[in-house]
């Protein structure tokens, strides 16, 4: 028996199936180890000898596959082809050395970029051994990534409050938002104008052609700046007299683009399918490991996370016979199209992302997946395909116009292009973030010294427009071009900015938030040379170094930590005066934007003699007055009100980290949007200093939804719960929607039922809302049915009791209500009659067990669960035996299997006991 490991189950089942009984696949789950979230974890006093831990899942996992190695002829390690596939394998190679288990057992690496059963057994005829180089650049990264974000964070908790963490690429791509915003609120629009002429010939044809130059003069696109100057062109034009002066048509090429990498992967799926790269990645990892296709599971893309363009020859070879069955030979090149990657600091050499079979069209499996899938799948087939096609021949068509009116002579020029043979366009075109298109209209005929009429004159007011925001796939790009991070990060990397609030998504552009501002601010002021691009892209490269085998990995890290080290060390005796002085210089021009009289935008409004600075508070940053206490005068960061007018003041000196919304329309009372101690809410109406008054009516913001996303309606919507969604099909009585401390819910009388993570607790309607309840009242979870009822099979005369046939955990069973008896093998659950249950019944209540287990009790409220684990506090009295007998009973309570069930893979205790430092409970993401 030869043991393999892969990375997840639904690789394993597939592979499982290729290589057969001879074999057992087992599945890793990911990363088996990580370096615990506590200082020290990674020490460079000991040459940046690094700890690691294997979590709950992860030793359950290794003592599997140490189950499964004994007695193995071998191990072969099968996980994903690069550094991060490489480093689990190195993982779980370490583990089971750990546990020595392996005892002479030979162990292979071996590797496969698509899952297919061609791949997997060329895969399996040649093995290697675990590549170091490759590893020692995983180390590299991921202590580089802790170094940062372990000792770069704290500074931050401490120096800026309400600041998340700070991590190597993280850092980075924020500052490249940050600095677009920068451009975005410095830019100065600029008026200029344009002329076009519409002419027509004399066989009728109709074109367009544009003023670009004037009595010899050429005129640029923004030469033409105010409407004085448009005027008297225009009114030369309209007396003018139109002649062709030349007509150049030249034969042009289109090429097709490359096949997909994992960047361009992201930034199409972003462009045409409206697919985070996040999401893009996930949809991908299905189509890797694989689909059901005519009951066989295969896998339809090769490996989705890699920098290169090629592609294997026979997959080639593939693509030309595809092309020219579908399309015709005129179709398919005369050679094959070889592409190589231009980045300079490429990965290592994976095919490019393609289909693994090109035959295999996407109209052909879009029955077979879903909706995601399927979109995902005919983007990287279409690619694929196209980039094996014919060029595309154009004809590109300039005509030259002269203008004369009188002596003085004007510059036309009409543009136009022709599409000789579509190629490649048949099937495929790139699309684009923010260029214009650049196909011109088609030309009519027309020849040199032909007279042109005439139709209309137009003048057109333009202005200048500053750079647009970065979307998701155009950060992508910039962040390849500039070579930060790796490609395979870029989808986590944004993902991180989003759940930090650092930047938010505005009709699908990425925009900073505050908090992410004043982030880049510090770090520019205090660690700049850890935020630029320049030094980023470098450190890729040592990286990329080290996975050639050129040098130590740990003198890579020598050389970061010394002058990292140095930069930490010296934010020690920061002052916060400092930091916000630094900060209100950096930032000042969005902080304090200029006002339209003219006068000082940092007085205050409110004393008129005071200055405005940045403050910090103990829910974040605001702008406050320098002659506090005695001028109480504040504001949000920005300093537009939520609609980008007034100054966004807090109404009558609220506390920061206030924003008025608006007023209550019934009640009249004000309705704001406030940060607290767990985190945001609204709330109408101020709190009054009355001991007796009632309490403002608030609510907290469901998960998913951050401040700047909340207008006065969607707070208003928010106060108004608990909202009546149904009445209870049997007892009438209404079904209520709320937010509780653990969440959206929906409540019939005592009876409660959570949301789903789909469920919005504003807009669930009545139908769900029954279900919930309703499966929840039958013993079911949230919205899941009840435990199966089973079938009867009839009633036991001498008891009186009723039998029936159940699904159990352990096979199917037989009971009557007090005993069960589990089925023989070889009794088929549907074939089992009332006679032969009676038999099983009364010989298992004969032999004393069988009886079902106690119903559980009564889980007590949540609000009341801690209060009931929590034991009583013993008075000085209490004798040592009572003492004692207390603790077998903490030790049960540690670890609740229903508790371990629920907790997530990231936050399962570590197998071996740590004790974290608080500055260590937020894992920093490089």
């Amino acid at each position: 028996m030869k043991v393999v490991v892969v990375e997840s189950p639904a690789k394993a089942k597939t592979i499982n199936k290729y290589l057969g009984r001879d074999y057992e696949v087992i599945a890793s789950f990911g990363h088996i180890r990580d370096l615990p979230a506590k200082d020290g974890s990674v020490d460079p006093e000991a040459d940046f000898n690094m700890i690691w831990e294997l979590d709950a899942r992860g030793s359950k996992q290794v003592s599997e596959i140490a189950r499964a190695v004994k007695g193995a002829d071998k191990l072969i390690l099968a996980t994903d082809p690069d550094r991060e596939g490489e480093a689990i394998s190195w993982h779980v190679l370490e583990a089971l050395n750990a546990r020595k288990v392996l005892k002479g057992i030979p162990v292979e690496r071996v590797t496969f970029n698509a899952i297919t059963k061609a791949s997997v057994e060329t895969a399996m005829r040649q093995p290697r051994q675990i590549d170091q180089a490759l590893v020692d650049a995983y180390l590299a990264r991921r202590a580089l990534d802790y170094l940062v974000g372990f000792n770069l964070s704290p500074v931050l908790w401490r120096k800026l409050p309400g600041a998340r963490s700070a991590g190597r690429v993280q850092s980075v791509a924020l500052r490249l938002v940050c600095e677009r915003e920068v451009e975005i609120e410095r830019f100065k629009p600029r008026e200029y104008w344009s002329l076009v002429a519409t002419l027509s010939t004399a066989d009728g044809g109709v074109f367009e052609a544009r003023l670009v130059g004037a009595d010899g003069k050429r005129i640029q696109r923004l030469d033409v700046g105010n409407g004085e100057d448009a005027a008297a062109f225009k009114r030369d034009l309209e007396l003018a007299t139109f002649q062709v002066a030349s007509v150049e048509a030249k034969p042009a090429k289109r090429h097709p683009q490359p096949p997909f990498t994992t960047s361009t992967l992201q930034q199409e799926a972003s462009r045409k399918l409206g697919m985070a790269p996040a999401q893009t990645m996930r949809v991908a990892q299905k189509l890797y490991e694989g689909v059901d296709i005519g009951g066989e599971t295969v896998g339809l893309i090769t490996y989705m996370r890699t920098d290169g363009v090629d592609m294997a020859p026979e997959a080639i070879a593939d693509a030309r016979r595809v092309i020219g069955r579908e399309f015709g030979d005129t179709y398919v090149p005369g050679v094959p199209r070889k592409y190589s990657v231009k980045a300079k600091n490429a990965q290592e050499a994976h095919e490019a992302v393609r289909p693994t079979e090109m035959g295999r069209l996407p109209k052909q499996v879009a029955r077979m997946l879903d909706p995601e899938q399927a979109k995902l799948y005919d983007l990287i087939w279409t690619r694929t395909v196209a980039s094996q096609m014919e060029s595309a021949e154009l004809e590109r068509t300039t005509v030259d116009v002269t203008a004369s009116v009188g002596p003085r002579k004007i510059d036309l020029r009409a543009t136009g292009q022709v599409v000789k043979f579509d190629g490649f366009l048949t099937l495929y075109q790139e699309g684009k973030d923010d260029e214009e298109d650049e196909d011109g209209k088609r030309l009519p005929p027309m020849k040199a010294g032909e007279a042109l009429k005439r139709e209309r004159i137009a003048s057109t007011q333009h202005f200048t427009e500053p750079p647009p925001r970065f979307s998701e796939a155009s950060l992508v790009k910039r962040m390849e071009e500039l070579g930060i991070g790796r490609p395979s990060t870029y989808a986590a990397v944004l993902q991180t900015l989003r759940d930090r609030e650092y930047v938010k998504i505005e009709k699908k552009r990425l925009q900073p938030e505050d908090k992410g501002r004043l982030v880049t601010g510090f770090l520019e002021s205090f660690f700049k040379r850890y935020v630029e691009y320049d030094f980023t892209a470098d450190l890729e490269g040592q990286l990329d170094r080290v996975s050639n085998a050129e040098i130590d990995w740990r003198d890579v890290l020598r050389d970061f930590w010394r002058d990292f080290s140095a930069a930490v060390g010296g934010t020690k005796e920061l002052r916060v005066t400092e930091v916000l002085e630094a900060l209100n210089t950096l930032l000042g021009d969005h902080i304090f934007p200029q006002k339209a009289d003219g006068s000082n935008p940092r007085t205050c409004p409110t004393c008129g003699s005071g200055q405005l600075s940045l403050k910090l508070g103990k829910f974040g940053s605001f702008v406050g007055c320098s002659n506090y206490p005695e001028c109480k005068f504040t504001r949000q960061l920005s300093a537009a009100g939520v609609d980008g007018e007034g100054d966004g003041s807090s109404p009558d000196g609220s506390p920061p980290g206030t924003r008025l919304l608006g007023n209550d329309p019934v009640s009249g009372l004000p309705v704001t949007i406030r940060d607290g101690r767990f985190g945001p809410f609204v709330q109408l109406g101020e709190a009054s200093t009355e001991k007796d008054a009632a309490k403002p009516k608030r609510s907290s913001l469901p998960k998913g939804v951050t401040p700047s996303m909340v207008d006065l309606e969607k707070a208003l919507r928010l106060l108004s719960l608990p909202r009546e969604v149904a009445k209870h099909p049997e007892t009438g009585e209404p079904i209520l929607a709320n937010l509780g401390r653990f969440g959206p819910y929906v409540q019939h009388g005592k009876t409660y039922a959570n949301l789903g993570k789909d469920d919005d607790v504003l807009e669930v309607g009545a139908n769900r809302a029954i279900d919930l309840i309703v499966a929840k009242e039958q013993g079911g979870g949230r919205g899941r049915p009840s435990s199966d009822p089973g079938r009867p099979i009839g009633k036991d005369e001498a008891t009186g009791r009723e039998l029936v046939v159940k699904a159990g955990k352990y096979g199917p069973y037989v009971t009557d209500g007090e005993v069960n008896a589990t089925l023989p093998k070889s009794t088929a659950a549907e074939a089992l009659t009332l006679a032969e249950g009676i038999d099983l019944v009364n010989a298992k209540r004969a032999a004393g067990g069988g009886k079902p287990s106690r119903g559980r009790k009564a889980a007590p409220a949540r609000g009341a669960k801690t209060a009931a684990r929590k034991p009583a506090k013993a008075t000085k009295d209490v004798d040592a035996p009572a003492k004692s007998a207390a603790k077998p009973a903490a030790k049960k309570r540690t670890a609740p299997k229903a508790a371990a069930a629920k907790t997530p893979a990231s936050k399962t205790p570590a197998s071996k006991t740590t004790v974290a430092k608080p500055a260590a409970t937020k894992k920093a993401s490089g």
